[in-house]
């Protein structure tokens, strides 16, 4: 039976490459000459350091337009805590989303049954099993699924005929 999950999973080659290219371009800006300025990534939660509020806007800034070039969603980065560190240095931590939250789980179920799309999904664990009889279903749910779901990016992958 034809399948498929719904995840949401950033590609964390890419999100290390787009911090690292970051890192590369806070060096080399002049505005940020001497400054302590970074993004650092420890598991699941980026650091971004600044002098200040400003700085800091600006490393997001730097940080937003690299994983935009390299096909990275935004959205994977949840806002978490700034805080001073130091004398007026500021540090800001952002978590990485990964799995569906149970809501947006229970939200991606309603909108697949009040479709009325012949498949069925079922909540597993951080991920939803979308199974159905023919392809073009699936594939149907897929693009609506991209549609009506606009908090999260969401992915889908194990892809079974």
């Amino acid at each position: 039976m034809p399948s498929f999950d719904v995840v949401c999973e950033p590609d964390m080659i890419e999100l290390k490459n787009a911090i690292e290219q970051s890192n590369k371009e806070i060096t080399n800006r002049f505005d940020f000459k001497g400054s302590d300025s970074r993004v650092e990534q420890k598991d699941e939660t980026l650091i971004l350091f600044g002098d200040d509020d400003f700085k800091l806007g600006q490393v997001r800034d730097v940080l937003y337009s690299k994983m935009a070039k390299r096909n990275v969603d935004v959205r994977y980065l949840k806002d978490d805590k700034k805080e001073t560190i130091g004398s007026d240095k500021r540090k800001q931590t952002m978590k990485i989303q990964k799995g569906i939250t149970s809501e947006l789980a229970k939200k991606v179920v309603r909108i697949i049954k009040d479709s009325k799309i012949k498949v069925q999904a079922s909540i597993q664990g951080d991920a939803v099993r979308v199974t159905g009889t023919k392809r073009d279903d699936l594939q149907e749910t897929m693009t609506m699924l991209k549609k009506e779901v606009s908090e999260a990016p969401l992915g889908f992958n194990n892809f079974r005929d």
